[in-house]
């Protein structure tokens, strides 16, 4: 009894669709964990650039403040140092997070600082001087040494500083001096607490990191991470990107849910190039959805369990006639001779069973004509030997690897006395000698080369030689086949002698055209014909004796 493919199909399909409703839960649970996991990172993301544009502003307004007091410092040309010490000192009170703010003069020594510090010292060698002088610099955050035994540090944490400095100039373009000021890195933490105050009265497992541009350094985050260079792609994404969030397997080995953003400037402050990172352990961002998830997993096993026997019952079905016609194809690939066998039961398969049968057929015959028709295409009929398309093949396989290491000789042939053989014993026994000159020209044989007969009674030889000596080489397979053919013929009872003349040519020392190759054979043949014939000629030995 048959079965029509739809109807078998109709019973796997309401099968299937039992298992989508069991495992529509899982989906929609998925989808909740996607949009959960969205969310947490444009969150993230959000509060790492809102963190980076308050980093931003505040240095734009400290670089600000500084650059109006240079020019209240240089108003009406007037660089006085007790002048220039009042407008720092007052700088400092307004705003305590410059740490030390200083005047020098075009050589470096300082002339006026906050608190006295470093006062008549001379800084030419330091950054903050040397990068000052140039122009506007702004230093990424750095310990300093000097100033970290002069301050005063009740937390016992090294201190951490960004430079900010700059010549001023009186009226006539001239330098008078580099205003500079050490701004204290502790503001930064104020940003950070500012930042995730509002997140951990939420969410927890949360934490904030600044990094460097140069080497990706963590400039500020837990203690344990300050100091070391991150490796996390995300990193890189941003600062082409400015903004972005994934979800990142740290140095720690653990999977965090990370926001980006790259420090953009502000104003006229480009911006260091900071990037600011807010991270949440996965686990914790998606405790939301995960006991969702699992339960619709559960079930969802449960129920594709169930069903995975029927399927299997039913796919069986189907599949059992495909794999046996699939070994049958598989076993006629390697080569053996086998007929596609009938399979019943499913109408559809008996007929792909059948027209599998006469595909096979159909191929195995064109196979055959192909053969056929391959040999008549590149064989020349009357002396079997390669024709010239078949010559073509061969140059274009030989010549294709262009290199120096071989040379292919082109030994043009014509038979001496050939024409007086179809005037006197007429064309049937012509053709009949054309047949045992090539069968001798065959027997000679050369590996890596070709014979072909052109047309009439000329014939044309190619050796490939890699050796040193490939004209040696020619003459003596030349010689060989003047001797061979030399020899005489028996042809219904006839003794016919005839005898031969070549003409060479050499790829590449006489040309790197083929074509051009032939036609220098062929004016050597000629050559050796005018010469007595019976012999072989060499087409750069006639251009000398020429």
């Amino acid at each position: 009894m048959s079965f029509k493919l739809r109807t078998v199909l109709t019973v796997i399909f309401a099968v299937l669709s039992l298992l989508v409703t069991a495992t529509i839960g899982y989906v929609y649970s998925q989808k909740s964990f996607d949009a959960v996991e969205t969310e947490v990172g444009h969150s993230l993301t959000a509060t790492a650039s809102q963190a980076s544009d308050k980093l931003d502003r505040f240095m734009s307004a400290r670089m600000g403040e500084l650059d109006l007091l240079g020019r209240m410092a240089a108003l009406e040309d007037s660089f006085k140092p007790d002048n220039i010490q009042m407008l720092l000192d007052q700088l400092q009170d307004s705003f305590p997070s410059f740490s030390w703010v200083g005047f020098m003069d075009p050589n470096g020594k300082v002339l006026a600082a906050t608190d006295g510090i470093l006062l008549g010292e001379d800084l030419s060698e330091r950054p903050v001087y040397k990068e000052g002088i140039k122009g506007k610099f702004i230093g990424d955050v750095h310990n300093a040494v000097l100033l970290a035994k002069l301050l005063p540090n009740p937390t016992g944490e090294p201190l951490q500083f960004v430079d900010i400095s700059f010549t001023l100039k009186d009226s006539q373009g001239h330098i008078r001096g580099v205003l500079a000021a050490h701004l204290s890195w502790a503001w930064a933490k104020e940003v950070e607490e500012s930042v995730l105050a509002p997140l951990e009265r939420e969410e927890k497992d949360i934490e904030f990191f600044i990094i460097s541009k140069k080497e990706h350094t963590v400039l500020l985050g837990p203690k344990e991470w300050v100091g070391k260079p991150l490796k996390l792609s995300g990193i890189e994404e941003a600062q082409h990107n400015k903004s972005s969030w994934s979800v990142e397997n740290w140095q720690d080995g653990h999977d965090y849910v990370t926001g980006f953003a790259y420090s953009q400037g502000h104003q006229d402050y480009p911006g260091l190039g900071w990037t600011v990172i807010i991270r949440q352990v996965k686990s914790t961002a998606f405790a939301s959805v995960v006991d969702l998830l699992w339960f619709n997993v559960w079930t969802g096993l449960a129920v594709t369990i169930l069903f995975a026997g029927i399927g299997w019952l039913v796919s069986r079905l189907i599949s059992a006639p495909l794999v046996r016609l699939t070994r049958v194809a598989n076993r006629l690939r390697a080569g053996e001779d086998l007929e596609i066998p009938e399979n019943r039961g499913i109408k559809e398969i008996e007929g792909l069973s059948r027209s599998l049968r006469d595909m096979v057929t159909s191929l195995t015959n064109k196979d055959s004509e192909l053969v056929v028709m391959q040999n008549l295409a590149h064989f020349d009929q009357l002396t079997s030997l390669p024709n010239r398309t078949a010559l073509e093949l061969y140059l274009e396989e030989s010549l294709e690897p262009e290199s120096e290491d071989h040379t292919l000789t082109f030994l043009y042939l014509d038979l001496d006395g050939f024409k007086s053989v179809n005037d006197t014993l007429g064309h049937q026994t012509g053709d009949v000698l054309l047949q045992k000159v090539a069968q001798r020209l065959t027997a000679l044989g050369q590996e890596k080369g070709i014979t072909v007969r052109l047309g009439g009674d000329e014939f044309l030889i190619v050796l490939r030689s890699v050796g040193h000596h490939p004209r040696e080489e020619a003459s003596a397979y030349a010689e060989a086949t003047i001797q061979s053919l030399n020899k005489p013929f028996i042809i219904e009872y006839e003794r016919i002698r005839i005898g031969c003349s070549i003409g060479g040519a050499e790829y590449p020392t006489n040309s790197g055209n083929p074509s051009e190759i032939i036609r220098m054979a062929d004016e050597a043949l000629y050559e050796s014909k005018r010469a007595g014939k019976n012999r072989i000629t060499f087409y750069s030995d006639l251009k000398h004796d020429n």
